[in-house]
């Protein structure tokens, strides 16, 4: 076990062990639903793209009722690595491949705003989660630098976006001091934050707003009509809207367009650690720049800079759905291929947990019936994207969905294999791109 994995104070005794759960700021605890309730739209999942949608539902006059099964947070937006990239999780070239010219350039001027709008409700709602601005895309090989060059060339002449620029050789060292880098992408438009006490600020400002929020509240169905009705163990909630924002962790709860929905979506463990706090002036030394840097692998690692100095390490990838354990061991082996010298270094916490990923890498947006909404397998770009999720859904329902149906036009196939063959197929997919990344 790390050896601050047991140390919780009782407010977050309830979250899995990390030191995101360790350094929460102090937050209510919401009730659990006990009894039937009346509403305009019910949401279920208490993580970013729910308590966005809530938020943004409320500020329109809606009575909005929130299930979350666990606590607000519980899941991949209290778990994550806490950076907030730029566009999504494939090149604007592969987007515009895929839909029109004019939906290609919508989509990227909606992931900028989802960014902005991160950074407004933050400071609208005075949400204490270090946010920070810089990003570095760092390059191992000359292919990584080729593609990243191209990226940049690309976000100026295509889009206008001026945030990125281009180091090389020793001028890498004044951004990251790792000797394994060649060069990489800064852009000062992407970021970092705590991810756990983000979304316990969303909480906060959904509550405030007038959203009533329900932990501990698993649904177990999601009755599909006119007015849909969302049942849990010890309450029922009947509303005009549903929206479904459990994405990776999201229990099955209808059949039919459920089953459809999922299938689009392949559950992927990702892992993280947090050493030991550091001398300022060490932890200095590594990121000078104190941004939060990812490679440009396929099978990426990413880390940054805490705020009381450790160094937060992730990667890895788990698509066989068992989790082993040892996966603290096997990232801090990982951890000192990049930073030797940081072997003195003991671990405090190791964490995992799941995010969802669909085949094309890009979001999925959809209905499953004219008022039961949902978005899902924002795969590991959900930072900043979750919350546009939640504001084009309650955009959706309060006065238009063009917006919204761009995404939900975006193409997206079914994983091979069914239940019983994807998970193998993936597995040995995956084992091709980590001899690629060491190649």
């Amino acid at each position: 076990m790390a050896r601050g994995s047991a140390v919780l104070s009782e407010r977050t005794a309830q979250f899995p062990s990390s030191w995101y759960a360790a350094t929460a700021n102090p937050h209510p605890r919401y009730p659990e639903l006990d009894g039937s309730k009346d509403c305009d739209v019910v949401v279920v999942g208490g993580g970013y793209t729910g308590l966005s949608a809530a938020l943004e539902l409320a500020r329109h006059g809606f009575r909005v009722v929130l299930l979350e099964a666990h606590r607000v947070g519980w899941g991949a937006s209290g778990r994550n690595g806490g950076h907030i990239a730029t566009g999504f999780n494939q090149s604007p070239s592969s987007i515009a491949a895929l839909v029109s010219e004019g939906d290609a350039r919508r989509l990227w001027a909606m992931g900028e705003e989802a960014k902005a709008l991160l950074r407004d409700r933050v400071a609208t709602h005075g949400i204490d989660c270090d946010l920070r601005w810089g990003y570095f895309t760092a390059a191992l090989k000359p292919r990584h630098l080729r593609e990243l060059a191209e990226t940049v060339e690309e976000y100026r002449d295509r889009y206008g976006y001026s945030s990125v620029r281009l180091v090389e050789g020793a001028d890498t060292a004044a951004v990251v001091d790792c000797p394994a880098y060649i060069g990489g992408m800064v852009d000062a438009g992407a970021g970092q934050l705590h991810p756990l006490n983000y979304a316990l600020g969303l909480a906060v400002a959904a509550a405030d707003a007038g959203v009533a929020i329900h932990e501990m509240s698993p649904v177990d169905r999601l009755e599909i009509g006119d007015r849909p009705v969302a049942v849990t163990a010890r309450g029922e909630v009947r509303a005009r809207y549903a929206i479904i924002a459990g994405n990776a962790y999201v229990r099955p709860l209808t059949h039919g367009a459920w089953q459809t929905m999922r299938s689009r979506i392949m559950p992927v463990g990702t892992y993280m650690i947090a050493t030991e706090p550091m001398a300022p002036q060490q932890a200095a030394g590594l990121i000078p720049s104190g941004v939060a840097v990812a490679d440009a692998n396929f099978v990426i690692n990413y880390y940054r800079l805490s705020h009381d100095h450790r160094m937060l390490f992730g990667g890895g990838v788990n698509y066989s759905g068992v989790d082993r354990g040892d996966h603290g061991p096997l990232l801090r082996r990982t951890m000192l291929r990049y930073f030797p010298h940081l072997a003195d270094l003991a671990v405090d916490f190791a964490w995992g947990g799941n995010v969802a990923i669909t085949r094309n890498r890009l979001p999925q947006f959809g209905r499953l019936a004219g008022n039961v909404f949902f978005a899902q397998g924002f795969s590991g770009h959900g930072v900043a994207l979750t919350g546009l999720a939640g504001a084009l859904m309650a955009e959706a329902i309060t006065t238009t969905a063009e917006r919204f149906d761009i995404f939900a036009r975006l193409p997206h196939r079914p994983f091979p294999g069914g239940r019983a063959l994807r998970t193998p197929s993936l597995v040995l997919a995956m084992l091709w791109y980590r001899l690629r990344d060491r190649l």
